[in-house]
């Protein structure tokens, strides 16, 4: 039983182990937009350092080489300027008045990016396929343009609706409805209906896109991180490779939770075999043993043995 309980233990272990291994297989692609938004909050903050920056002027990033087809800019404004004015145009983005971040700073960088052909690496669509590159409009503090990392701030409309316009948007195609998708800062997929105008709508920051319900198998997602230098787009089949390598770990852990249970149907027929094998010598070893006659003691009868010890001698009886 011992070796039963290491067994079952191990097997636990490992199922963990897949558990753990497929949760982070879907978050991966989390991650890796997470990780993206901090490389081009620094891109975008190195087009502000320069001698004289303006309040309200759009200021395009430069970016290396490897990240060709990836746009990123900064518009430096007062909170109380966004709030009471609003911004008419920044890229595709209207932000109406009324607007609020949290938490409060003098003055803020909204940082839009246009992921362009990287949107399916860092936000893949399940079971949908892109009309639009992705396009993302973040907010940082903007009290030090040399800072990196930088915590994003909660942008809320608290009145009309941010609007994006995807101008560029491609041919609708006839049957799937095209739709808004939002991919929220927590995490959290949202999808609207896709205006007339080809405009979505939205009440806080985020990544956004149009996309179609794809007939076709969707991309297998892949786990992004920001490129180095010299590198280009992360290949979808080594996205498959992981996802195949994690379900052929889940069948064998399965596999072995059936051997474990038919390990625990095993054990007690073998121990009952065993102690029926046991009862059946002793049984057999009884009867192949000596046999003593029966003499009858009253209206009874008892065995009795047909050789007796020496009989004992009193010393009264002994005689020299």
């Amino acid at each position: 039983m011992g070796l039963l309980g290491s067994l079952t233990m191990l097997l636990l272990k490992i199922l963990l182990f897949c558990s753990l291994r497929i949760v982070t297989a879907q978050t991966n692609s989390t991650g890796g937009a997470r990780a993206l938004d901090v490389l081009l909050q620094d891109y975008a903050y190195q087009a502000l350092v320069r001698p004289k920056i303006r309040t309200g002027f759009v200021y395009d990033g430069v970016l290396p080489s490897n990240l060709t087809g990836i746009m990123v800019s900064a518009l430096r404004l007062r909170s109380g300027s966004l709030r009471r004015y609003g911004v008419r145009m920044y890229k595709e983005f209207e932000i109406p008045i009324g607007v609020v971040e949290q938490p409060y700073v003098e003055r803020l960088v909204l940082v839009y990016q246009n992921l362009g052909n990287w949107s399916v690496v860092y936000h893949p669509p399940p079971g949908y396929m892109y009309l639009a590159p992705v396009l993302g409009l973040l907010a940082y503090d903007a009290s030090n343009l040399m800072a990196k990392n930088l915590s994003l701030l909660d942008i809320h409309a608290s009145g009309q609706p941010i609007s994006i316009n995807f101008s560029d948007i491609k041919s609708l195609p006839e049957g799937p409805v095209p739709r808004c998708v939002a991919f929220n800062l927590n995490g959290t997929i949202n999808f609207s209906v896709l205006s007339p105008d080809k405009k979505c709508t939205t009440f806080q920051l985020g990544h956004f896109s149009v996309v179609v319900e794809s007939t076709a198998p969707p991309p297998a997602p892949v786990s992004p991180m920001p490129p180095g230098p010299g590198a280009g787009p992360v290949p979808s089949g080594h996205g498959k490779k992981n996802n195949s390598k994690v379900w052929i770990i889940v069948g064998s852990v399965l596999g072995g939770l059936a051997l474990l249970v038919m390990l625990g149907l095993l054990v007690p027929w073998v121990h009952k075999y065993k102690k029926t094998k046991k009862m059946q010598r002793m049984e057999r070893a009884a009867e192949v043993g000596e046999s003593l006659e029966m003499t009858r003691v009253g209206s009874t009868k008892a065995p009795t043995a047909t050789v007796t010890r020496t009989q004992p001698t009193l010393e009264t009886e002994y005689v020299p």
